[in-house]
Order: structure tokens, then sequence, then C-alpha cells
């Protein structure tokens, strides 16, 4: 089976997969042994001179030495490619790799089937690292725009004045819904890379783990230019990260597969990076919890303890007294010596002059813009005076590579699974500053620990110029030729760099945020995002003006004729984008969907929204309008559906917890509801509505307690202004039957044989009744209680036995009553003369207790008035038993 672990020796394709991967992962502290002899096969030094080209970065060398190779005796050598498709092209391409693996027998062969995998596979991981330093690392190089090179395709076609090729390219690498977000170089290497990877996969050589990896690797990098989250590409992106984790997530099978080959704590290495890019691309796609798991297996792997302490320290540079400033301690089991971190980081003289370069870019403590210090300066012994030799706790040691790496994998899972306010940045800020306290650092560690100080200090009005200062740095340092390509691609894939032109984006963005308008149009127009460069002039020109002058260019942009649909709120121009993209557009289906949402055409919204998200499912927005419109359109099932779909995207919609718990109380599903409540309080707990819907559902599952302490907070939330008087006489109706049906229980039994669970009932009971007390004097000490609330105010104070406040409380209620109408409206009467005689019922318990005929005197007197103004219902029920009531009063007098 091929997931077995194999203990048989290293070959030639194990090394060449051994050395392409260290191209992106640390050095090994100890120097490797040198690379064996090619196997005595006409291609084994083809293999090795592309090997050797890749570890040296000269990607266009890896692959102007394989890719004749593989496409040798093709028909693509005559192929015309003036008038070829592409996909045509690419599917002969397809052909023509899967060919040449399979020229000396394919997986069943010996060393030749070796060389012919080696040769594609370094042809295959010079073209993604190949589109990586264009794209990501920099700085940029001179490529063909065309992954492959053969005599039919001349100078001239390197130009593509049309266009068709990159167009294609865009189109395809746009998964279905998705389009590429921005001007990407060398888009055909990265399909051209996944189209051999998946030659070399799709024969099964059990030789060759690290595809999965690779594909996987592939697959975010795709994810990572298209600017929605794709669900096909997420699908793609579990199986081969699975894979990767099945064959490399163990230390044993990856010491057992290279054996020899592996130097001191690489194996911990490997382990730590499968771990850590598996972490990553579960935080891309919002999957926290299980981001977080892989986090921690990365952590431990590469044998680094992280955790937070405050130490009192200066945090500016004019502070006078210490304050209690958060640093990140990290404890490490396996700590780098200065000698091998000092080989692993800087490699080359040269490299180790560029990472000084770049560190000497960034603005110092001391810079004219800023009294912030970049990094707290802490006091030595808790005393005030300022340590100048440690601004951070976790300097005390040497981070290696994959451990820095591990620290701003956690500060961005810091960032994910926390709220979206100012003190998310704090939170972020210890792991930053604990990279920038290391003395030395990759490229791409170092700057995407400035691109998180960039995004939290833009935030902070006093640090925002520092920000803009260092993100120009950052820009011009990716351009820079230092440090060298090769030492670029080290651990490109282990952090979530974004791309060029992503930064530059976020560059534009922040521009625009310091009034720098005119530089951010420039950002923009060079990155054709048009949506932003829209979003600058919409003051200064109208949009459909700009937008169709753009539409003259590229007509068959489907996001072009979006925003005009969105600028002219015209459903035609969104049909035009479903037009020239082939239905394939989803924004264009959602915006139609809204557009008949706000018709009140929910029947048509609904299906719009089924086939907006059958393209693009991990739309959690998308998810939550179409249960919204199929709500509307009384189809409650695909209602919950959609809903459900929302929360298991984006767990912390309270929103759509809230939903999905009120339409389960719809359909008479109340412990649904409540579990579906629990949930949507999590996160909507300052919504008064929501913890009024809870607390009716915890009342139709009999739960007494937590519809309490739900009405409890509406209390608290709207300023006591809130209260439903029917529900809390349902509830005080339950505690009274309750209390009935125990006091039964207990003169049934003898005292001495009272079982231990009714006098657990009794108590509870009894705490309830507190609770619901609570609840009703906040309600009539803050003056909004009205004739109910004064009512049940009274029943409580009856069921505590304090019948003097009872009486009060029932009197309050009976001139709450009293009022125009009273003695002309039946319903106003009705509940009048119910409280009257509650209030005189009252009267003659205290007098039969306390022997008193003062309260008898003043029922027969409320008594007589009453019924003395309401002739006009003297043939009612109420009057009569008013009456009655009366005769029974004059009776307990006479015989007092």
């Amino acid at each position: 089976m091929r997931m077995a672990v194999t203990t048989a020796a290293p070959t030639f394709l194990r090394e060449a997969e051994l050395r392409l991967l260290r191209c992106t992962l640390p050095s090994p502290t100890s120097q490797p042994a040198p690379p064996s002899p090619p196997p005595a096969h006409p291609l084994g030094p083809v293999a090795a001179s592309a090997l050797a080209a890749v570890e040296a970065g000269d990607y266009a060398a890896a692959l102007a030495s394989a890719v004749p190779h593989l496409l040798h005796g093709s028909t693509l050598a005559s192929a015309d490619f003036a008038t070829a498709s592409p996909a045509q092209i690419y599917a002969d391409l397809a052909a023509a790799a899967e060919s040449f693996l399979q020229w000396d027998g394919g997986a069943t062969a010996g060393e030749g089937s070796q060389c012919r995998c080696a040769v594609v596979l370094s042809a295959a991981v010079a073209a993604l690292l190949a589109f990586t330093q264009q794209n990501v690392t920099g700085p940029l190089g001179k490529f063909s725009p065309f992954p492959f090179q053969i005599p039919s395709l001349d100078e001239g076609w390197f130009v593509d004045p049309g266009c068709k090729w990159d167009a294609w390219a865009s189109d395809h690498l746009a998964s279905l819904g998705s389009h590429v977000h921005g001007k990407f170089s060398l888009l055909q290497f990265i399909i051209f890379a996944e189209l051999l990877f998946t030659s070399i996969k799709s024969l099964d050589f059990s030789d060759c783990w690290s595809v999965s990896w690779w594909l996987c690797r592939i697959s975010m990098c795709q994810q990572n230019i298209l600017d929605e989250q794709s669900s096909s590409l997420f699908d793609q992106v579990q199986v081969y990260k699975n894979e990767m984790l099945n064959h490399f997530g163990e230390l044993e099978k990856v010491s057992s597969y290279w054996g020899s080959l592996l130097c001191d704590e690489e194996v911990s290495s490997f382990v730590s990076a499968a771990f850590l890019e598996a972490g990553i691309a579960e935080y891309k796609y919002g999957r926290v919890d299980a981001s977080r798991l892989h986090l921690d297996s990365a952590q431990g792997a590469c044998g680094i303890h992280l955790s937070l302490t405050g130490i009192l320290g200066f945090r500016t540079i004019h502070q006078v007294d210490a304050k209690s400033q958060m640093v990140l301690v990290a404890k490490t089991t396996k700590p780098a010596d200065d000698e091998g971190q000092s080989a692993e980081l800087t490699g080359a003289q040269s490299d180790g002059v560029a990472l000084k370069t770049v560190r000497s870019s960034v603005p110092s403590e001391s810079d004219e813009f800023c009294d912030i210090l970049r990094t707290p300066r802490l006091a030595q012994n808790g005393n005030d005076s300022i340590s100048e030799i440690t601004p951070s706790a976790s300097t005390k040691i040497s981070l290696t590579a994959i451990q820095q790496a591990a620290v701003l994998a956690q500060c961005l899972h810091v960032s994910r699974r926390s709220r979206s306010d100012e003190m998310s940045g704090w939170e972020m800020a210890p792991y930053i500053e604990s990279i920038d306290s290391q003395d030395e650092s990759y490229f791409v560690v170092r700057s995407l620990c400035n691109v998180l100080r960039i995004r939290w200090e833009s935030t902070r009005s006093r640090t925002k110029q520092r920000a803009l200062l260092m993100m120009e740095n950052l820009v011009e340092d990716i351009a820079k030729e230092f440090p060298v390509v090769s030492q670029r691609a080290k651990m490109v894939f282990g952090v979530h760099m974004p791309t060029i032109p992503a930064l530059r984006k976020e560059y534009g963005e922040l521009l625009i945020s310091c009034g720098l308008l005119g530089e951010a149009l420039n950002v923009f127009k060079d990155l054709e995002l048009w949506d932003n460069l829209i979003y600058c002039y919409r003051y200064a020109f109208p949009l459909a003006i700009l937008i169709n002058a753009r539409l003259l260019v590229t007509p068959n942009d489907p996001r072009l004729w979006c925003s005009l649909g969105d600028a002219t709120n015209n459903d035609d121009h969104y049909k035009k984008a479903l037009e020239v993209s082939n239905n394939r557009s989803a924004r264009a289906l959602r915006s139609l969907a809204r557009s008949a949402y706000n018709r009140n055409d929910f029947y048509s919204s609904k299906i719009l929204w089924e086939s907006a998200l059958a393209l693009n499912s991990l739309f959690p927005d998308g998810w939550f309008a179409y249960g919204t419109a199929a709500w509307k359109d009384k189809d409650l099932e695909k209602a919950v559906d959609a809903f459900s779909r929302a929360v298991q995207i984006d767990p912390e919609n309270g929103e759509a917890w809230n939903n999905i718990a009120c339409l389960h109380m719809i359909r008479g599903k109340s412990q649904a509801a409540v579990q579906a409540f629990k949930e949507a309080v999590k996160y909507k707990r300052n919504s008064w509505e929501v913890w009024e819907n809870y607390s009716k559902v915890a009342l139709d599952t009999c739960n007494i307690q937590l519809t309490l302490e739900a009405v409890k907070t509406i209390l608290n939330l709207s300023s006591n202004k809130r209260f439903n008087a029917d529900l809390l006489d349902k509830v005080m109706t339950t505690l009274e039957e309750q209390a009935t049906h125990l006091n039964n229980t207990q003169e049934a039994e003898s005292i001495s044989n009272t079982s231990y669970d009714a006098n657990k009932e009794t108590r509870r009971s009894n705490q309830l009744l507190d609770i619901i007390g609570d609840i009703l004097q906040q309600i009539v000490r803050s003056g909004a209680s009205n004739a109910e609330i004064w009512g049940l105010y009274a029943r409580w104070h009856k069921s505590k036995g304090n019948l003097m406040a009872c009486s009060e409380a029932l009197l309050k209620q009976v001139r709450s009553l009293q009022g125009s109408g009273l003695w002309h409206e039946q319903k106003k009467f009705t509940k009048y003369a119910q409280a009257s005689l509650q209030l005189c019922k009252v009267y003659i318990e205290i007098s039969s207790t306390t022997g008193s005929r003062r309260e008898l005197l003043s029922a027969e007197m409320h008594l007589k008035s009453s019924l003395k103004q309401a002739t006009d219902f003297s043939g009612t029920e109420e009057y009569k038993a008013l009456n009655d009531c009366l005769v029974e009063l004059k009776d307990l007098i006479g015989a007092a």
C-alpha cells in the first residue's frame, strides 16, 4: 500500500525530492552530504542539471534544461501557435508529459523511470518557484511568457500582443465563480506546474510522496490570487493537505523515507513545516479550530512553547513611569546554537549583507516620525530603570527559522480568533515584537513580520506615518537584487506572505487613508484593480463614464460589467456579465439575486442565490441572504439549510444562529431552537431581541431558570423598558402549580419520611421564586410597571406569605386599571372586577389572621363604590361576583 512507511535505501528520486523541498525549507544546521552521482542513464545528467539550477534559484535555466526532453517527439513541435487554442496546447502538454513518464515502463521501471520523474519534478518545481519569485518574493526576473520553449514558438510570440494566452491562463486559474484579483505575471507557469505534478501523481509513483505537498502548495497559491474563497479549491486543498500530513506528519515516516540523507534536526523541521502549511491553509478558509490544532502540532514538532506575560516597561521615548507591557515568552526544547543559526539564515556572505540592508531600511527606534518605540524597553528587576538591552522577553533565546514561522502563524491565529477591535492589534503585538528582536531572519519571515506591524500601526494615528514609510520601504525591498532568489524562496510557503499585487493594494489603501489619492490611483491602475480605481474616482467623475471607457478596452471583463451594474442599478449589465463569463460570474448572480429581493420577487431571488452558491459555496453572506429569501418565500426547509451553511462557514454569525432558532420555533422544534439560541447569544449578547426570542423558546421547553435568566438580561439591556408580562404570568403560574404540588406531596408523607428529591425540588422552586421576585422588583423600582406587573408582584408576595405587601400591590393594580372608559367597556371592567375580587379576598384573609376590622371596612367601602359606578354591567357575572363578595363582607363585619 502506498501509505506504508518504506524502509528501503534512498533512491535517486527520493534524493531529488529532498533537494527540491530543501529549496523552500530552512537549510539544515549541519552541512548536508554532497549530491550523489546521477544514474547511468541518458537522462541522469539532465535531471542533475535541472536540480542544480533549481537549487541555485535559476528557474529559467532549470526549465530550459528539462522541458525540451519532456516535449521531445511530441506533436507540439509542429503545432501552429498562431491559430491553436491554448487549452488544446496544454492538453497536448499533459499528454506529452504522461507519455514521457511512461517511456521506460512507467512506475514499473527502475533508474530510467526515476530519472524521468526527477526531470518532470524539477521542471514543475522550477515553474512554481518562478511564479512565486515574480508574484510573491521578488526580485522580478527575466522569464519567457511561456514555461516551455519549442522551435515553432519564435520570439515574436513572446509579446503576445492579443494577450490571448494570458487571458486564457487567467480564466483557467479563476475557479468557478472567482476571478484573479489584480495583475499577476507568469500565470501559465502555475498551470504548467500543476499539469506536471498531476502527471506524476496519476502514475502513482510509490517513491514520490512529495507530489501531494507540492500540489497542496499550488492549490494555495491559486487561492491566494483569487478575489474570493473557492469551494472547489477548498475541497482540493483538503485532499492534498491530508495526504501531505499522512506522509510527513510523523517523525518516524519522514526519517524512514529519506534515512541517511537527512541532517540533524531536519526531520522535525520537515514535520513542523508540514503542519505549519496545513495550519495556514485552514486559517485561509477561516477554520479557526482546525488551524489551531495544526499550529499546536507544528510548535510541538519544532520544540517551542509560547505564552504571554506582563512585564513593566516603557512604550514611548518620553515615558517616565514604567507600565505593564504584554510580551511573548518563547520556551524552546531545541534551542538554536549561535553557529548553526548563523549558517542557517545567512548562507552566502552576500546574503548576510542583504539581510542587514533590509533591516536598515526599517525606521529606527529614534526615528523622527514617531515617539512610539517599535519594541517596549523593559524595566530591570521590576525597577523603573530602562533596559536598553532586552526589548522583549523572547530575545533571551535565539529562535530557528521554523520557530519564527511558528510565532508568526500563531500571531495570525490570534488575529482571526479574537474580535476585530483596537485590542486585537495589541494582542498581536508581542508576536510581532518577538520576531523584530531576532538578530537574523529569512526574507519572507521578516517581510511578513513587517506587514503585520504595518497593518497594526496603520490603525493608530501616532504610528500611521511610520507604517506608511515602512510599507514604501517594503515594496522597494522586494524589487532589490538582494537577498538572492534562492534565499528568498526559503520558508515562502511556511508563512502567509501576501502576493506582490495584494501587498501593493494594501499600499494603495494605506495611501488613501493618509490622503494621498493621486499615488493610490497610480497603484490601482498599474494593478488593474478597477473596482478600487472606480472607488477613488467616484467623487471626481461619473462612474458610468469611467467604466464604459475601460469596457472599450476589455469588453469581456465580467467584473467591469458588474461594476457598471452597481453604478447604474441596471440588471441588464449583470446579465451581460453572465454572458461574457459563460454563466460563471458568481458576483453577477449575487447582484441579480439582491435586485430580485429588493423587488420583493423572493422566489426568483432564491433561485438566483442557489445558482450563485452552486458556483462558489464559500460565501457566508450569500448563504445568509439565500436563507432570508427562502424564508420570505415560505420555504422554511431551505431557509434552515441555508442559515446552517452560513454558520458552518462563519460560526460567529449570531444573526444566522438567531434565524435558525426562530425557524425551529416556527416549526415547533423547541429543543433545537434552544440549542441554536445558546449559540446566538454568544455572539449577540447585547441584542435584547435575541434574548427575547430565547426566553420564549426556553419557556416552551419548561426551562424556567433559563427563561428567567433571559428575561433578566432583556431588562438590563433595555434599561428596564422591555419585559413580557404574559411570559412572566406563565412562569408565575407554573411556579404556583409546582408549589401546590410539593405541598400536597409533603402533606401526604410524614415529615420524617420526606424524600430527598422532594426537599431538592422545594429548594429549587424557592430559588426560582426568588429570581422572579428580583425581576419584578427591578421593574417596579424602575417605574415601568403596569397593572399586569402589579398583579404578578402581588401573587409573588402571596406565594412568599407576605399578605400585607400583597394587598398593597393589588391596590396599586386596581388603581392602575382605573381610568377613562372603565365603566363603559366590558373588557376593562372585567379586569378591574377580577383585581378587586383578589384584593377583597386578601383583605378577608388578613382580617381572619389578625382579627382586625380595618381591612374588612376598606374592602366594603371599595366594593360599594365600584358597584355604584358599574350599573351598566349589572347583568354580568363579574358584577354578581362583586355583589356576592360585598354580602360576605357585611356578614363578617356584623359577626366581628
